[in-house]
């Protein structure tokens, strides 16, 4: 359940270990799967088209036998029966359910948030609109300067808008990074052009004789044409809430992708699994923890036990730097960096009490592939 790169790969994983029975794929968007991260980089800047993100063809899921029903929302999980219940009214039965219901965007809660120029950054029909929208001197506003806020602004800015990010907390990326890495890529933009405000909220939007315009918590007004949303995501865990499968901060899920009920899994940016090499649970809103949860479950499902404990690892483009960043960079107490940062070409590590936890490498791929092994033969 879930039209997903972990869906996809579920599908991949089970044909190849010799899953024979019958796999229906439930997606609530009308295209066929396809890939995330694109959207605000390539995708938005027009680079790729639709077709090249796709993750398989359409002939794909009718050569591997799927029942594809796009379009279709699950509103209600029977486990007794072991059922779902579709919106038109029918229903499908399981033997095994996966559940790949991915996350949706965070939304404003301020006065103004519904005017039909605030936007957020999720599916293709979302950057499709507001890619009509960015041209040349377009006044755009972002809220949040995370991955997608700044990966969207390298976009716009490469389509000569004019780009102001707007970001309560201290630093740009401070969710996910270093100070280091806030820093570099805080320069980087400035030297773009783009307009960084940082600890500065919103405190709402308006609209006066066909302008928008928003007030800031500094007394600012800013103008603009387009807003676009990053505010961070929020798990799509309610269906299996109501149907008592636990959850917090996404579906709970054992090393092997189970839930509570064991004949339920829960794989990609909705689960939350256990780590053996941060010792606790995490929730991660990546493309290769959805690959290689979607092949711990397939495998499990076809009779092998592989435990799931790979080292989180991400990735952004943004102009033309690549940032690869190999575990999690939380509660460290030492950095170090390696490399020349004026170069755009160095790395920072983490670490916690003498063993490394995490590195941002900058576009330098063999030290991002070095620290993945370091950090997983440290547990």
């Amino acid at each position: 359940m879930g039209a997903s790169h972990a869906a996809v790969e579920t599908i991949v994983s089970l044909r190849k270990l010799g899953w024979r029975d019958g796999i229906t794929l439930i997606g609530n968007e009308d295209s066929l799967p396809y890939q995330r991260p694109p959207l605000s980089k390539g995708y938005l800047k027009g680079e790729v088209n639709s077709e090249k993100i796709a993750l398989r063809p359409s002939d794909f899921y009718q050569k591997s036998s799927v029942n594809l029903l796009l379009g279709r929302e699950v509103i209600e999980i029977d486990r007794k029966s072991k059922l779902v219940k579709l919106d038109n009214g029918k229903h499908i039965n399981y033997e095994k359910l996966i559940l790949a219901t991915g996350t949706r965007p965070k939304k404003l809660a301020i006065k103004g948030s519904e005017l039909d120029q605030i936007n957020y950054l999720r599916t293709l029909k979302d950057v499709d609109h507001i890619k009509e929208i960015i041209k040349k001197d377009t006044n755009i506003l972002i809220v949040g300067a995370g991955y997608i806020g700044l990966e969207v602004a390298a976009s716009a800015i490469k389509q000569q808008a004019t780009v102001t990010v707007i970001e309560n907390m201290d630093r740009v990326l401070a969710r996910v990074t270093g100070k280091e890495i806030s820093d570099f890529y805080q320069n980087i933009h400035a030297e773009k052009g783009v307009d960084i405000q940082l600890g500065i909220s919103i405190l709402e939007f308006d609209q006066h004789k066909g302008k928008c315009f928003a007030l800031l918590d500094n007394g600012q007004k800013l103008n603009f044409d387009c807003v676009v949303v990053g505010i961070g995501v929020e798990p799509n865990s309610e269906l299996a809430e109501s149907a008592d499968i636990k959850c917090h901060n996404g579906i709970l899920v054992n090393e092997y992708t189970q839930t509570n009920d064991l004949d339920i899994h829960a794989i990609g940016d909705c689960s939350n699994h256990p780590s053996f090499i941060y010792n606790t649970r995490i929730r991660l809103e990546s493309v290769p923890n959805a690959i290689g949860q979607a092949k711990t479950a397939a495998n499990y499902i076809c009779g092998t036990k592989q435990p799931y404990n790979q080292v989180p690892w991400f990735w952004s483009d943004q102009y033309d730097t690549k940032l690869q960043s190999a575990g999690l960079a939380h509660d460290y107490d030492k950095t170090e960096i390696n490399g020349d940062i004026r170069s755009k070409k160095f790395t920072v590590a983490y670490f916690k009490q003498g063993r490394m936890i995490a590195l941002d490498a900058i576009n330098s791929p063999k030290e991002f592939m070095a620290a993945k092994k370091i950090i997983a033969s440290s547990v």
